[in-house]
């Protein structure tokens, strides 16, 4: 599982979902997906993939401003 996170900070790429705080934070199966969708969006000089595991997870909290028990994660749609 990926996460898409800015370089600049390592916050991750996150979706509003009402009702629900943080906002979940979005995944993608492969590195190969989220690369794509970083480069659809031409985000290629911002953003990069990261693999998701218990240290991403403790720096993407970090970055949010959140403990990693209030983190949820959201798969990307398609």
């Amino acid at each position: 599982m990926y996460a898409v996170v800015f370089k600049a900070d390592g916050a991750p790429v996150c979706v509003r979902m009402e009702g629900v705080s943080p906002d979940p934070v979005v995944t993608w199966t492969s590195e190969e997906a989220a690369r794509a969708f970083i480069a659809a969006k031409g985000m290629d000089a911002e953003f990069e993939p990261t693999a998701v595991d218990d240290a991403s997870l403790e720096r993407m909290a970090k970055a949010l401003g959140v403990s990693t028990e209030r983190m949820t994660l959201e798969p990307y749609p398609g």
